[in-house]
């Protein structure tokens, strides 16, 4: 197996983190695990520490606060390409992103992907557990998204990825600097006008029981105007 690293940023998620974990480390146990832990008051980085401490393939990334979603993936990214990985995957900690889909992503990349969306809009995927409010946000936002940038992808918005060596030191993700759902859809762009395989496999995204979800409409209203950002400098060649 490739070398493998999944990342999952934490804040708050003391109730989820060691399931999450034994869930992880269980669906592939060849990988690594990194927690990056943006100094959550409820103790989760202690406890990323503690399980980190009986377990070789896992690592904790400590912040100094809440610095957000897109940069806990760019920070463990650029460590992880440092260290020679090959793939690099992107999950959540609250336990939406069912470990039982990892292995259609590892046979994408199998089969010459770049990059795996776990897609919520395709035939097999679902959401479960989402008020009409979601719903029009999440599915809205990738439509908007994919009428504005012009894309096949039918979830720009998932955050249930995974990425080849390749596909990130194409996009060059030290240019990355988006945050939130507009985080997702801005790499998914630099990765296909990079010429880049985006393929899409179905998952049910199962919403948190446990903590506290951390969307909010200020990540909405980044996304809004990323998309439009990233429309320009495609161009002007910037991207």
């Amino acid at each position: 197996m490739p070398r493998t690293l999944i990342v999952t940023p934490t804040y708050n998620e003391k109730d989820n983190l060691q399931r999450f974990v034994d869930a992880v480390r269980g669906a592939l146990p060849e990988a690594d695990l990194m927690v990056v832990d943006d100094n959550s008051p409820d103790g989760t980085g202690a406890i990323a520490d503690a399980i980190a401490a009986k377990d070789d393939h896992v690592t904790v990334m400590h912040r100094a606060g809440k610095l957000g979603l897109g940069t806990a993936y760019i920070q463990a990214f650029t460590k992880g390409l440092a260290e020679g990985y090959d793939r690099f995957f992107e999950m959540d900690a609250d336990l939406s992103h069912d470990v039982r889909y990892l292995p259609d992503f590892v046979r994408a990349l199998d089969e010459g992907a770049d990059v795996v969306i776990g897609s919520r809009n395709i035939p097999g995927g679902g959401v479960e557990g989402w008020g009409l409010g979601r719903h029009v946000i999440s599915k809205g936002g990738s439509l908007y998204s994919r009428t504005i940038l012009g894309l096949p992808v039918k979830d720009l918005t998932s955050g249930y990825k995974a990425f080849t060596r390749r596909a990130l030191e194409a996009i060059d993700i030290g240019d990355i600097h988006s945050n939130g759902y507009s985080f997702q859809i801005e790499m998914t762009y630099r990765a296909l006008r990079k010429g880049m395989k985006v393929k899409e496999v179905p998952i049910v995204f199962v919403d948190r029981t446990a903590g506290k979800s951390k969307m909010s409409r200020r990540i909405f209203v980044e996304a809004i105007g990323v998309v439009w950002k990233l429309r320009a400098e495609a161009l002007t060649g910037k991207i």
